[in-house]
């Protein structure tokens, strides 16, 4: 079965090696079995770690029928013809095959395709984190196979200044944000690159840094205009949500007393909910304005985008949403204010009408806010050895 080939010559090791990763990352399905088996979604999780569980052990039994061929030679034609799989695996991001392989046959770090790179600068072409992370458990080898050029002369950090294939840069959402992505992994792969290669020409005459400029003229420009342009609309609203609170704050619910000048309804819990909520609100909106405002004078270097940017738009869209909320708080608090303890029938509805506006923000934003500070601070452990070698 594992020698056997189809109609395209191909193994069935060729065939798992173009499978998604998550196709192999079951776990043995234990004792669980027969309490889980009568729940139907939860019978529909446990068919799919079985499936798991049995392909990865497909996998191991083929690779472990290859490996009994007497020399290397021959596991190399295997593997290579019609197609390379261990760069198929590579390219599609498929580490658990990879990791299957390489624990029993080491030497496969080594291997190379036409053009001269390793699975690793696959990775690096195609945007594999959890592939190209597997370089940082080799220990002192990593240096040797950082130092491998491919036929254009590009080293391994001339591979990562090159712009990432769509269906790669189409995973993010935004031109800043895929700007940002490709600028981490140009960093990346930076640190483990010799610091001589930063400086090394390709065979076009072009340093990484050069060539990463040059690939990403048009991504900057446009996340430029992104950033710009999620800025001004955002500003524009925190800029509204100021001016009515400060006018607000400025005419309080119920007027003062004649004689004192104090309000009427200071000693209220409703007053107190009102007073501290239109604050918040004033200063939120206003740390909103002052952020943003930061954005739109920002003088966008490369560097802006991978933490001064996202984090002022983190900043600004988090306390642009706390303004809204405490907006609307406020808004229910003068509410209370005005109609006192009666009319509950007309007080309540028009409280739970308030959470429209926060629920349609947060529906609409979130999404946004959640990329990035998943971005910002949850992509830094994306480029983190797993062990998954030992």
């Amino acid at each position: 079965m594992a020698f056997a080939r189809d109609e395209n010559r191909e193994t069935a090791l060729h065939v798992m090696a173009r499978k998604h990763s998550a196709y192999y990352s079951g776990r043995q399905p234990g004792f669980v079995q027969p309490c889980i088996s009568s729940v139907p979604l939860i019978k529909v999780c446990y068919n799919k770690i079985v499936m798991q569980t049995q392909a990865t052990e497909l996998v191991k039994h083929l690779w472990k029928k290859v490996l009994t061929l007497e020399n290397d030679s021959k596991i190399s034609d295997l593997i290579r013809a019609p197609s390379r799989l261990l760069f198929s695996a590579a390219e599609l991001g498929n580490v658990d095959f990879l990791v299957i392989l390489i624990r029993t046959y080491p030497n496969l770090i080594w291997k190379v395709d036409e053009q001269n790179r390793t699975i690793f600068h696959t990775a690096v072409v195609h945007r594999q984190e959890k592939v190209f992370n597997l370089i940082h458990e080799l220990g002192g080898l990593k240096d040797l196979i950082a130092s491998y050029k491919d036929e254009d002369n590009n080293n391994m950090l001339h591979l990562a200044a090159k712009l990432a294939p769509d269906d790669r840069l189409n995973t993010d959402t935004g031109a800043a944000l895929q700007f940002r992505r490709e600028l981490q992994w140009f960093k990346e792969v930076e640190k483990i690159v010799q610091p001589l290669y930063k400086e090394m020409n390709n065979s076009d005459g072009k340093t990484p840094q050069v060539l990463f400029t040059e690939e990403h003229k048009y991504l900057l420009r446009e996340g430029e205009r992104w950033m710009k342009g999620t800025a001004s609309s955002c500003m524009l609203v925190a800029t509204l949500i100021a001016t009515v609170m400060f006018a607000v704050f400025s005419t309080v619910p119920g007027g003062n007393n004649n004689d004192t000048g104090i309000p009427i309804f200071l000693n209220s819990r409703a007053f107190m909910v009102f007073t501290i909520s239109d604050a918040l609100s004033l200063v939120s909106s206003t740390t909103s304005i002052l952020s943003f405002l930061s954005i739109l004078t920002s003088r966008y270097a490369e560097g802006d985008f991978l933490h001064s940017l996202p984090n002022r738009l983190i900043v600004g869209l988090a306390t642009l949403f706390i303004s809204i909320v405490t907006m609307m708080i406020t808004f229910v608090a003068s509410l209370f204010i005005v109609l006192g303890h009666g009319n509950q029938t007309i007080k309540v509805p028009i409280a739970l009408a308030a959470g429209v506006p926060v629920s349609f923000y947060a529906l609409l934003q979130f999404p946004l806010l959640g990329d990035m500070i998943s971005h910002a601070y949850i992509s830094r452990v994306s480029f983190r050895p797993m062990g998954t070698l030992n």
